[in-house]
């Protein structure tokens, strides 16, 4: 059995925060990417530029920057408001970033781009004759939302999800630069304090390994049960 020196119960905590935190960002991602993707597709010049801008700064950036500019950066600015109101007002307000919610938000933001990229290609692929249809019906544009696109939005948009799903569980190990005790943190300062690298990291490696194939096995299932009845090829 592997001796992890005592550290144990704290990579076990470790892999529950990081597991929380992928969950987080997903959602808050998935929830980015149905509002970008309809916004990329708008009729509105407004929307369109928002969006764009959106996933063009995004992921143009790369994401340990953004870990350190959201986390670092939004303190500096938090602490220079708090110094104006009091200097204006006599009002005194402080707010700290916590490492947590930085980092859910942060990759939240950064995988909601790629959401958004994703879902805009599902959406395209699903046939227009179908809208055109449930026009024909008499659907109104939320109903043929909510019934046509959206179900087979989502079947088309899985693959990319579930890519997008694997490298963002991968990302939250980037927390642990910013103070986050996640399960690399905890490997981090084991390895340190016992001078035992492959130790302690070679147990997170494969603890990633193993949410990553059984991610994958789990998407997979989702794909053949979305496509039931559906012919696939060409």
């Amino acid at each position: 059995m592997l001796d992890l020196k005592g550290y144990g119960p704290a990579l076990i905590d470790g892999a529950i925060v990081t597991l929380e935190l992928a969950f987080l960002s997903l959602a808050l991602s998935v929830v980015l990417g149905l509002i970008g993707a309809p916004a990329k597709l708008s009729q509105s010049r407004v929307a369109r530029g928002i969006a764009t801008t959106y996933t063009t700064l995004i992921r143009g950036v790369p994401d340990l920057v953004m870990m350190l500019l959201f986390y670092y950066g939004g303190q500096v600015a938090v602490n220079m408001l708090s110094d104006y109101i009091w200097e204006a007002y006599e009002i005194d307000f402080f707010f700290q970033f916590d490492p947590f919610i930085s980092g859910v938000v942060t990759i939240g933001l950064i995988f909601g781009a790629y959401m958004t990229e994703t879902f805009r290609g599902a959406f395209l692929a699903v046939e227009t004759g179908q809208i055109e249809a449930a026009r024909a019906y008499g659907f109104t544009r939320l109903h043929t939302f909510r019934r046509i696109m959206l179900p087979q939005m989502l079947r088309h948009a899985l693959p990319g999800l579930g890519n997008n799903w694997q490298v963002l569980l991968k990302t939250t190990a980037l927390v642990s630069i910013i103070g986050l005790t996640d399960m690399v943190r905890v490997a981090e300062e084991a390895a340190k304090a016992e001078r035992m690298p492959f130790h302690f990291f070679i147990p997170v490696a494969f603890v990633y390994l193993a949410l990553t194939a059984g991610s994958e096995l789990f998407i997979k299932w989702l794909d053949k049960r979305a496509n039931v009845g559906v012919v696939q090829g060409g």
